[in-house]
């Protein structure tokens, strides 16, 4: 009898584990051909990264060969020598101040409509509303020449009227998406708040405002983003500004009409000028799991 329990035993192992395994094969037939497709869609998505990383170690007489060569060989870093020699880090503290201004801007001026269309009932409200997705169906581009007149007139075409220009556009977005956050922040929380003898900013700050942390940081990575690779506006706005560019307009001087082009410094600068949006959306990251993290406590 004592020796029939393992047997027992390990026939229910095998009649349980069996379909399990089968169930297992099954879905790896059925999800392979779709793992194979992302590989592929992964492996296209990192060919441009790779070709540009790449293409900045190269000497500019192999980026120009047929067939091209698809690594480097020699090892050169004579276009990061050229980048920094085209004063890039003048320029990067150029484009830093303008995106930075941007975003803090319209970030504070975001809370608060967001705040006030989402918790308040007034006059007008809903128009307001309508016009921010109206706003937002304007081409941006098609504004160009009215507010270079405007800017202008006002002696404007500069570093602060290129803020003021990229505000335009960013608010009526992030005020709408802001407000989606509001709104799913329950009013009881923020009314207890308020019991407990809170004022209406205190309550904001600490009851509210840890909730709609990744609603902030969402928006913020819209505006940087909006803000760090715009070139038609900033082309046109510092055209007239010496030597005051953003990256996408000190990029684009390197590709000059009466000279060859340097396609290993073009490349280089396209690095140096990724790497900064790739460390701030490392820091994001850890602030956008801060604020989950803090929302969830104080919910």
């Amino acid at each position: 009898m004592s020796g029939a329990t393992p047997v027992s035993g390990s026939s229910t192992v095998v009649v349980t584990e069996a379909p399990r395994r089968a169930l297992r094969r099954g879905r790896h037939r059925h999800t392979a051909p779709f793992s194979a497709l992302a590989v592929i869609a992964a492996l296209l998505w990192l060919f441009p990264v790779y070709w540009m990383v790449s293409g900045s170690f190269k000497l500019n007489s192999d980026l120009i060969t047929s067939p091209p060569t698809w690594w480097p060989a020699p090892f050169s870093a004579v276009g990061y020598q050229e980048a920094f020699a085209g004063n890039f880090l003048e320029h990067l503290f150029d484009s830093l101040e303008v995106t930075c201004a941007t975003v803090a801007i319209a970030m504070v001026l975001s809370v608060g409509a967001a705040m006030a269309v989402a918790r308040y009932r007034f006059r007008g409200r809903a128009s307001l509303l309508v016009m921010l997705i109206g706003v937002q169906m304007i081409p941006f581009g098609g504004l160009l020449i009215p507010m270079y007149v405007y800017l202008n007139q006002f002696n404007l075409l500069s570093i602060p009227g290129l803020v003021l220009v990229y505000i335009a556009p960013v608010l009526p977005f992030t005020i709408w998406m802001l407000r989606g956050f509001v709104v799913s922040v329950p009013k009881e929380v923020e009314e207890a708040a308020l019991t407990d003898g809170c004022s209406r900013v205190k309550a904001f700050m600490t009851v509210v405002f840890p909730l709609i942390a990744p609603g902030l940081v969402a928006t913020a990575i819209f505006g940087f983003i909006s803000a760090w690779n715009e070139l038609v506006y900033a082309t046109t706005i510092l055209a007239s500004n010496g030597n005051n560019w953003t990256l996408p307009v000190w990029l684009e001087e390197f590709i000059t009409p009466t000279a060859q082009v340097q396609w290993n410094a073009i490349f280089a600068g396209s690095v140096l000028y990724t790497l900064p949006v790739l460390i701030f959306f490392l820091i994001i990251q850890r602030r956008m799991m801060a604020g989950l993290t803090a929302g969830a406590v104080k919910g």
